[in-house]
């Protein structure tokens, strides 16, 4: 039997393991073991049922239904799927189809009439509603057949963020224990040691408003999808908590943040997120400046906050898991 490593995988698909991890978690794909070999591996119908859910997700259908249309024997019930997935995109299809032809509408009649005083009625134009009660879905001609390269292209177009798609917050200044792992399976090791230190210390109770950070340390410098060399966490306490060995306890000095929010493990937004700041006309990337005492030198300055962490900590719930990330900015001078 062939088997295919975690990392391998991670780098032909351009999947991070984080990413394959949470599919396992959901039961949307299994991994098998290999002799003297710690990390997990996939074997050949792993490999074509990961392709599947690959195509599945760029054609943008929710984890949820794609578990549905692989597993299910039912016909009826996968084109049932399938058809939700296209109704929604017809409702899209139309939606945009009304706005081009409105902002075609515009520059039609800014081009019959050059006054500029046009320009401040042309919205408030009774016939604009007109327009728009009279217009009727654009009929579109898709070509027959669709490569992987033209659904790669249009997954490419629509997965970029729009500035509704981002937040700006600020994290205030909070004191921190923190747990920093290096080596294998350092994400699994750190969280389940800070994830013990919140039981024993029953800091759910004792702080309800706790926060949880984690980030790669030291920054991760190899390909995408390739596993952290190391990891640390962190969560919000008490200021005058005693913290023991070998969890450290940090002040943290608050900051801006660009936050985006992701909610299966869509860490190729990271991508997305560094773009959009380095883009945007009143931020600027703050990566580097201190915001914690004391801090490595190496360690990243994004940050991924699990949201609704009440939920994915009590109940184990992995339809609950939402991540923030948090990428440092500062106002432009």
């Amino acid at each position: 039997m062939n088997l295919t490593t975690i990392t391998e995988i991670s780098k032909n698909f351009n999947i991070s393991t984080r990413t394959l991890r949470y599919y396992e978690q959901i039961g949307l794909l299994k991994s098998s073991k290999k002799d003297d070999y710690a990390y997990r591996t996939y074997d050949d119908a792993a490999i074509l049922r990961l392709q599947q859910i690959v195509v599945l997700r760029k054609l943008r259908i929710p984890l949820k239904q794609i578990i549905t249309i692989l597993e299910s024997e039912n016909s009826s019930e996968i084109i049932e799927t399938l058809r939700l997935n296209l109704n929604e995109i017809d409702d899209e299809i139309t939606a945009l189809s009304t706005i081009r032809a409105i902002l075609n509408t515009f520059i039609n009649r800014l081009n019959e009439n050059t006054q500029l005083d046009i320009k401040l009625s042309l919205i408030d134009d009774i016939t604009i509603l007109d327009v728009v009660d009279s217009l009727t879905v654009t009929k579109i001609a898709f070509k027959e057949e669709k490569s992987m390269e033209d659904l790669n292209n249009a997954n490419e177009k629509l997965n970029k963020l729009e500035e509704n798609d981002i937040r700006i917050i600020y994290l205030p200044p909070s004191t921190i224990a923190s747990v920093h792992y290096i080596g294998q399976d350092c994400e699994m090791h750190s969280h389940m040691m800070l994830e013990e230190f919140i039981r024993k210390n029953e800091l759910i109770d004792r702080k309800p408003d706790l926060r949880f950070f984690g980030f790669n340390n030291p920054i991760q410098t190899s390909n995408f999808g390739s596993p952290s060399v190391g990891y640390e966490v962190w969560v919000t306490i008490p200021d005058d908590m005693e913290v023991i060995a070998p969890i450290r306890k940090i002040k943290f000095n608050g900051g801006l943040y660009a936050a985006h929010c992701i909610h299966h493990f869509e860490f190729e937004h990271w991508g997305l997120l560094g773009k959009w700041v380095s883009e945007n006309k009143i931020y600027e990337s703050d990566w580097g400046t201190k915001r914690c005492t004391p801090c490595m030198e190496n360690q990243e300055w994004a940050f991924e906050e699990t949201l609704n962490f009440y939920n994915r900590f009590l109940k184990n719930d992995p339809g609950s898991h939402q991540l923030d990330l948090l990428f440092p900015i500062k106002n432009k001078n």
